[in-house]
């Protein structure tokens, strides 16, 4: 089955907040034990206070399949493309959106011709890489509840708008948020024609027409700054119930 054609299938039922991940994350060394869902049950944020949840969004298809073995701030490996700095701040919403100190945060996204690390070889990613694990990555938050990771732009691959994947958990391995990061259209269209995104052409997948982000991305489109030359930078803040 077609990558595209899965995700049309797969993610239908994105009207839930709590979407059971499509390949199960049991490997990894934190599991997850409570997802976080808002009081509507979709998944729009909910306002709390002068706080405002991040929507919650699936895991799949393509989930980090052991997080806890690769705590790495530069996650770039081998991977080539536009340098890109991200900077996730975890907030809490339950304590004012106060940073949360001690957050476990799991990133990761495609390269720059739309496929991922760990997985392969099938109909949904024909290029086999079950065997490495680029663009994956965890950090803990710091006493602003802040992480850093080194990466590149990603990349996009058809029926989905760019996006990174990000999985909270408590400093204990609660599960707190699964979620995704959209990013400035007018960014990516610069970035895809160049350099090695070029050949793979621009994003055939707006926000507005995405499975995921198409229900509005008003609690997680990101802030990107900074140049093709000199690499960009992302900031994002993420809200959770802890």
């Amino acid at each position: 089955m077609e990558r595209k054609e899965f995700l049309k299938r797969g993610f239908s039922a994105l009207g839930f907040a709590a979407i059971i991940p499509v390949i199960s994350c049991s490997n990894d060394t934190v599991d997850p034990v409570e997802s976080t869902t808002d009081t509507t049950g979709s998944t729009s944020g909910t306002t709390s206070g002068t706080c405002t949840l991040t929507a919650s969004e699936t895991e799949g298809p393509f989930p980090t399949k052991t997080p806890a073995n690769l705590v790495s701030n530069d996650i770039r490996s081998d991977r080539q493309g536009t340098k890109l700095t991200v900077k996730i701040t975890i907030q809490n919403k339950n304590n004012s959106c106060e940073g949360l100190a001690g957050a476990l945060v799991d990133i990761w996204h495609c390269d720059a011709a739309g496929n991922y690390s760990e997985y392969g070889g099938t109909g949904m990613q024909s290029t086999n890489y079950t065997s490495v694990h680029f663009l994956r990555g965890r950090q803990t938050t710091d006493a602003n509840g802040l992480v850093t990771f080194t990466s590149i732009y990603p990349g996009w691959y058809s029926g989905r708008a760019v996006h990174i994947h990000v999985h909270v958990y408590n400093a204990s391995g609660k599960s707190l948020l699964v979620t995704q990061i959209a990013f400035p259209e007018e960014i990516s269209k610069v970035v895809f024609a160049q350099g090695v995104y070029a050949s793979h052409g621009q994003a055939d997948t707006t926000n507005a027409r995405d499975n995921v982000f198409g229900d509005g991305v008003s609690t997680e489109m990101s802030t990107v700054t900074g140049s093709v030359s000199a690499g960009y930078e992302l900031t994002h803040a993420i809200v959770v119930s802890a």
